[in-house]
């Protein structure tokens, strides 16, 4: 088989055919998956009928794994068997559908807003590849926004404005603005928030970003009203439909993209009736965001 990688939109997204992940790749194979994932951001790979090892496997080539922030919820109990693998579905651990009133199903609704993955976390994640094991008969999709042309396409004025702006991000921030549920000070003090750059420059492409996220809640050096503001103005901004893709599942699809430079968010779909399970491994980044910039400087 020979590796080919089709754009899909005009701005990113591609999708590569002619390669079996459940098999290890020769370097040849993965320096060109690595240079596509550089160039387009978003890579779908149709047709992967791969179990959670073969996943673990092959997301591990591009670095050490995250573990699953909702591991963290007091009262949710693992249905998967390895840590590296993040449960994306409306499932119990009897793999039976979550309860409408469920914790989990309640944090779970906060995917469907615009956000980076663990963006919340001090080193956050490079990576991420959502494999879908079974799919819901409508809705479900993901999208996918391209932050570097969101970026490219900003007025020079407000690019000035954001160059060197932090914004402080949580995992409990943008479970709160879906869901009200009681969050203890255990679970609050396992992911407190973090800083992370507005903008910053992607390490393969080098093109600059932003880099943004529902998790983001507050702007240093800026009153709360103004960095809500300002937060709200770029997402809105950045997820215009030109710079959007809609993935439409099919089951063995994986779906690889770098949290670097876009977002995404979960579309709604019947989960008190149907069933969505998708397996996510998450590749966290070699440092946090302010490191990297001073590393650059």
């Amino acid at each position: 088989m020979t590796l080919t990688v089709e754009p899909v939109h005009p701005l990113f997204v591609g999708r590569v055919t002619g390669v079996d992940l459940r098999r290890a790749l020769d370097d040849a194979t993965f320096a060109t998956i690595e240079a596509a994932i550089d160039r387009h951001a978003v890579l779908i790979f149709p047709g992967q009928a791969i179990d959670d090892e073969q996943q673990i496997a092959f997301s591990a080539r591009f670095g050490p794994l995250e573990g699953a922030a909702k591991a963290i919820l007091k009262g949710n109990t693992p249905r998967l068997a390895r840590r590296e693998i993040a449960d994306v579905s409306n499932l119990d651990e009897d793999n039976r559908l979550l309860g409408e009133t469920d914790r989990r199903r309640l944090y779970s609704l906060g995917n469907r807003l615009w956000h980076t993955d663990a963006s919340f976390r001090k080193v956050p994640a490079r990576y991420s590849l959502l494999s879908a094991r079974v799919i819901p008969p409508e809705g479900g999709e993901t999208e996918f926004a391209d932050l570097r042309a969101a970026y490219d396409a900003l007025p020079e004025t407000t690019r000035r404005r954001l160059d060197g702006l932090v914004a402080e991000h949580s995992i409990w921030h943008s479970r709160g603005l879906v869901a009200k549920f009681e969050i203890d000070a255990e679970e609050r003090a396992a992911l407190p928030p973090v800083p992370q750059v507005v903008v910053r420059t992607h390490p393969g492409s080098k093109r600059r970003t932003l880099y943004l996220a529902a998790h983001a809640f507050r702007v240093r050096g800026l009153s709360e009203a103004d960095g809500a503001a300002l937060l709200a103005d770029l997402t809105e901004f950045a997820t215009q439909p030109r710079f959007v893709y809609t993935h439409r599942w099919t089951v063995g699809d994986l779906v690889m993209w770098d949290n670097r430079c876009t977002m995404h968010r979960g579309r709604a779909y019947d989960d008190t009736r149907y069933r969505r399970d998708m397996h996510r491994t998450t590749v966290r980044d070699h440092a946090s965001t302010l490191d990297q910039v001073a590393a650059s400087a």
